[in-house]
């Protein structure tokens, strides 16, 4: 099998679309935060529309991701531009990153449908720790592109 320049269409295609969810997650997590706390503390939850897009929202990011994780480990990727460290130090972020799109919404599932605090403590780390993994690897596609001018964007077009 030889080796792709690209990532395939459905690959950016799914990269791209939890990229877009993430952002909406994002914008929706106060009134998830609101619902949870209002459920903690009375047993039951006042839902709004914040709330509902944010559960519906992780559970499309889970299902998008587990499927960009199959189809990375049955497609085969593009080569990577960089060897020694800063290659490591990629894939280590890569594998972090996909870790952390998967636990995200799997404790927050846990923590509403659960009721489980520790769950959503959780959630509030990866969400945390997920958007600084989105910003590295926004950064570190900048510095390719403008930077080293590798052109490792293209990859992902």
């Amino acid at each position: 099998m030889s080796t792709p320049l690209k990532y395939t269409r459905t690959q950016v295609a799914l990269h791209w679309s939890v990229f877009v969810l993430l952002i909406v997650s994002f914008f929706s997590h106060e009134g998830m935060k609101r619902a949870f706390g209002t459920f903690l503390r009375n047993g039951t939850a006042e839902m709004s529309t914040g709330a509902y897009v944010h559960i519906i929202v992780g559970i499309i990011i889970l299902a998008l991701v587990v499927w960009r994780i199959v189809l990375r480990i049955t497609n085969t990727a593009p080569p990577e531009p960089k060897g020694g460290l800063l290659g490591l130090a990629a894939k280590a972020v890569q594998f972090i990153l996909y870790a952390v799109l998967v636990i995200l919404p799997v404790s927050g599932l846990i923590a509403w449908f659960g009721g489980v605090h520790d769950a959503g403590d959780v959630h509030e780390v990866m969400f945390t720790i997920g958007w600084l993994l989105v910003a590295l690897h926004i950064i570190a596609a900048l510095v390719h592109q403008f930077y080293w001018k590798d052109n490792l964007l293209a990859r992902m077009k």
